[in-house]
């Protein structure tokens, strides 16, 4: 598929859609207390310091309170004592495809990921509920020196470059919701690119939530050392439930001096999911760190990939997609810390909000005093759909000193009816010539997504606008 020509409508929201029923061997059943971190912690044969790292994590988490400051009504909808917080077979991630148990090998196969590793990956994890169902590095990848495996297998046969980063990029107390992964944290990936590495072709991780009022809180450590490069993709989806689906990550970037990491996620969750995640990266000196989001469905998301530009000529970028449609709520953003000289960061955010939609940039920008040659570019654009539908801005862009170049763009925007009479004069329908709007107008951005990856990705937006105009 040519990247250059790939049309967003190409995305079916509908493609996991779809459950097989429940076979699980390990349950720490409804409800999250000491007990609930002591089966976890045994289940995967701990260290003591993990097994005391949770405990710690769930106090903090006990006496943080929700966030009120926003999106604090829709938050109050999570009822953590009925959440389940671990679901496993209690089986190590199998090696061969064909190894992997038939209902867990139906649902992936389903979703295109065995044809995707074929086709172009250096490596492919997929995660079913809790942990890890299937996880493989080509030969020639492993040959480099290049570690590629979960967060479990990444702490036990890992201990020394794992223990080193791990909580250190974000702390269990940044937020309610991190505390709580740390608490919990349970799959996600590990990954270790020695310096010097280019891994030519890219990794992927898919997260696929299977059970009903579960929470999925995969933990994902990358470290890209010294003059490396790295790619890194991740697909998630769910089932359509009743009940609340809880999806709380935490992702942690580290790309030492020189090094080259991209990390690409395309989400494609349920109307019942409430996706709560902590991300954030580390640059070292010349380091290059690029985030690129596509947020799509959930009933809330909460996600501002961050980048510390720590070491001098640093470079930190996030670019972002979100639709929300009615009842749901993207609030998304970027968080770019400039802490050396000139350091360069890049926020570029659309969104498209229908029905009775809703879509929130929340972004912040800080330059300390002290520093010089520094710049940054911030883009927030929007379109409306409807009338009722919702945008919302909110930058905070600090700068002290005089010695840097910062630049801030918003705009709002809707598909004019004028639009609308030109494109069905030609033959298009209502539904088709929204589409083709919003397509133009995401179009730049979505050239930046290799969306090759991605099967769900066929025909959303022409789904979400077929009831969209009038």
């Amino acid at each position: 598929m040519n990247i250059s020509t790939l049309d967003i409508s190409d995305i079916d929201q509908t493609a996991g859609d779809f459950r097989y029923p429940e076979n699980h061997r390990l349950n720490a059943g409804m409800g999250l207390t000491e007990h609930t971190i002591d089966y976890i912690s045994e289940a995967k044969g701990e260290p003591s310091w993990i097994r005391e790292f949770r405990h710690r994590a769930l106090r903090i988490f006990n006496e943080k309170p929700l966030p009120t400051h926003w999106a604090s009504k829709e938050l109050e909808a999570i009822d953590f004592n009925e959440l389940r917080y671990y679901l496993s077979s209690g089986e190590a991630p199998k090696r061969s495809w064909d190894e992997v148990p038939d209902d867990i090998k139906n649902t992936f196969e389903r979703l295109g990921i065995p044809e995707q590793e074929r086709k172009f990956l250096a490596g492919v994890e997929a995660q079913f509920d809790s942990e890890a169902a299937y996880s493989n590095i080509k030969q020639a990848v492993s040959e480099q020196g290049v570690i590629f495996v979960n967060s479990t297998e990444g702490l036990r046969d890992h201990p020394e470059i794992f223990r080193k980063w791990f909580g250190k990029v974000i702390p269990t107390g940044d937020n309610k919701f991190s505390a709580l992964n740390s608490a919990v944290f349970s799959g996600g990936s590990f990954i270790y690119v020695p310096p010097g590495v280019k891994v030519k072709h890219p990794l992927q991780a898919y997260f696929r939530i299977n059970a009903e009022s579960f929470g999925q809180f995969e933990r994902t450590l990358i470290i890209a050392d010294e003059g490396s490069e790295v790619t890194y993709m991740e697909g998630c989806t769910a089932p359509k439930f009743e009940t609340v689906t809880l999806h709380s990550a935490v992702v942690e970037l580290v790309a030492m001096p020189g090094a080259k990491l991209q990390y690409i996620t395309v989400q494609n969750w349920s109307s019942n999911v409430f996706n709560l995640v902590t991300k954030r990266a580390l640059a070292h000196e010349n380091a290059d760190v690029r985030w690129i989001d596509c947020n799509i469905g959930s009933r809330l998301t909460m996600k501002y990939p961050g980048v510390i530009l720590k070491g001098r000529k640093a470079r930190g970028e996030v670019i972002s997609i979100a639709l929300a449609n009615d009842g749901q709520h993207q609030d998304t953003g970027a968080k770019m810390i400039h802490a050396a000289d000139e350091t360069t960061s890049n926020v570029v955010s659309k969104s498209i909000s229908i029905g009775k939609g809703r879509s929130t940039y929340r972004g912040q920008v800080h330059i300390p005093k002290g520093l010089k040659g520094c710049r940054n570019n911030t883009e927030c654009h929007a379109m409306l759909i409807n009338a009722a539908s919702r945008t919302d801005t909110y930058p905070a862009i600090t700068v002290r000193g005089n010695k840097h170049a910062v630049q801030h763009e918003a705009s709002v925007s809707q598909i004019s009816k004028d639009q609308i009479f030109y494109m069905r004069q030609r033959g298009l329908t209502g539904a088709e010539a929204m589409s083709l709007g919003v397509n133009g107008f995401v179009n730049d951005l979505v050239r930046e997504f290799p969306m090759e990856y991605s099967v769900e990705l066929k025909r959303l937006i022409d789904l979400e606008m077929e009831n969209s105009v009038g």
